[in-house]
């Protein structure tokens, strides 16, 4: 099975949220399970430095606005998996994020920039830009890669078939309509039952529309999406799709993320040694200013600083936490108005709430390691991974009960906590007393040691790796090929 990966981020080269680690992970486990798989980035400065023995396999010219496009084949760094280059250096060396300048405004070509990457895709699929190689499956992640799935189906003769892969429907790519004419595609396709929506062109509807098969990164998340309330106006097209959308769960780097090897944390540890985590606790407490109380339960939140994330709610509930005894460590960038609250939290609580406003990777891994609970309560969250960090390093995962955080948290219920499957704590409301009141059965369940380590034991326990989610992967692949209707 030849499997072509197309996205615009991968960890550690870029990275924006969860999708790049996903891009990290995905194929590499695909590969140990026997499959011939490939990547397809933009060309990137970050990229275009990192990946080795780059060497060009067609020479595109004039593409896209761009006056010279190339397509090369490297190797990763690291994990050696082969993955091709789309070098427009008019269109992609820059500054800034992948999507926005240092303003945080969008680029005003993003549309040439990622219909280029999901055009490249669709002709590698159709055997005219490499020779030597063509995929099986052309597995397409978000909507900075969803037009490959409309290229391939309008354009390439092909027996490739498409798959996409929805991270979070809340970004959709969508440009002006007056646009359409540099996509290079049918006008029949600018009606609502093609790319059009509300008045605008869709590259995630031109995925949902034409990819072959659609998944989402958990199974709740593929049924919440097809609902009005986190369809985000999608839901009608994600209905009509029936059974060909399905969820599997994303999975970690289990070597990456291992308290029994990682060299950030201050002590390494694991589910039978678990005094190395009373270290990583105290070292964390030390290293940034918090009281040193063995009372205290230290909750942190490492994520993007936004009303999705429900970090709003954290903010409310945050004083009558503090009152009752707990500490925040919160990592993360994001809302200008939330950077602000969080730093204006910090200052009213010394010794009490710390935050840095930004990502570093290492103290990630502290604030992980050093924690009791890792708090995720998000509006809505197709899959979440730092709730799956903090399982891994027995740091229970406070959450709320949506998309990927209802299919990877076992709420501590007496049934639950009985039976040995509790993993953390999780409510419903987003409502800043349901978070607060959430936090107090954390605050009170630990009173109990004994059913705290087992909670943690229990935790560290779950296989959180790719192994899985690779293999069901590869399944609905071999199922497509064998029948694409």
């Amino acid at each position: 099975m030849k499997v072509l990966h197309v996205a615009a981020e991968v960890f550690p080269l870029v990275k924006t949220g969860g999708l790049a680690d996903v891009v990290a992970a995905l194929p590499v486990a695909q590969a140990v399970q026997g499959a011939d798989v490939r990547l397809l980035l933009p060309g990137f400065p970050a990229v275009l430095e990192a990946v080795h023995g780059a060497r060009t396999v067609i020479d595109i010219g004039t593409c896209f606005g761009a006056l010279r496009v190339r397509l090369l084949l490297a190797r990763m760094p690291g994990s050696k998996l082969p993955v091709y280059v789309v070098e427009a250096p008019y269109l992609y060396r820059r500054g800034g994020s992948p999507y926005q300048d240092s303003k945080g405004e969008e680029w005003s070509d993003n549309l040439q920039r990622f219909a280029l990457l999901g055009w490249v895709a669709a002709h590698l699929a159709g055997q005219d830009a490499d020779p030597q190689w063509a995929p099986d499956i052309v597995h397409a992640h978000d909507w900075h890669a969803a037009m490959a799935c409309a290229y391939i189906a309008e354009h390439t003769a092909t027996p490739a078939a498409s798959v996409l892969t929805v991270h979070n429907l809340a970004f959709q790519g969508l440009f002006p309509m007056h646009d359409w004419p540099m996509l290079g595609l049918g006008s029949h396709l600018m009606a609502p039952t093609g790319l059009e929506f509300h008045g605008q062109l869709s590259f995630m509807k031109a995925g949902l529309k034409f990819a072959d098969r659609i998944t989402t990164v958990s199974p709740t998340y593929a049924r919440e999406i097809a609902t009005h309330e986190f369809g985000c106006g999608l839901d009608g097209v994600i209905r009509g799709r029936g059974t060909d959308v399905t969820g599997i769960l994303n999975g970690i780097d289990p070597e990456l993320w291992n308290p029994a090897t990682d060299p950030a944390i201050a002590s390494r540890y694991d589910a039978e040694r678990l005094q190395g985590k009373l270290a990583c606790r105290r070292a964390l407490q030390a290293e940034l200013g918090l009281d040193v109380d063995e009372q205290a339960l230290v909750l942190t939140v490492v994520s993007r600083l936004t009303s999705q994330k429900g970090l709003d709610l954290i903010l409310a509930a945050l004083q009558e936490l503090v009152q009752a005894g707990v500490q925040f460590v919160v990592q993360g960038t994001g809302e200008p108005a939330l950077e602000a609250a969080f730093r204006m939290a910090q200052q009213a609580h010394p010794g009490r709430v710390h935050v840095h406003i930004g990502y570093d990777e290492a103290r990630a891994h502290r604030l992980v390691a050093g924690a009791d609970l890792i708090a995720v309560p998000s509006r809505f969250e197709p899959c979440g991974l730092t709730q799956l960090y903090g399982l891994r390093y027995g740091t229970l995962p406070l959450v709320r009960r949506v998309g990927g955080l209802a299919d990877t948290v076992t709420d501590a219920t007496p049934d639950a906590l009985a039976q040995g499957r509790a993993t953390g704590f999780t409510f419903d409301a987003a409502a800043p007393a349901a978070l607060a009141a959430c936090v107090r059965r954390a605050i009170a369940l630990r009173e109990d040691a004994a059913a705290w380590r087992g909670m943690q034991a229990t935790a560290m326990a779950q296989d959180l790796s790719w192994r899985g989610p690779a293999r069901d992967y590869l399944a609905l692949y071999e199922g497509l090929a064998l029948d694409p209707n």
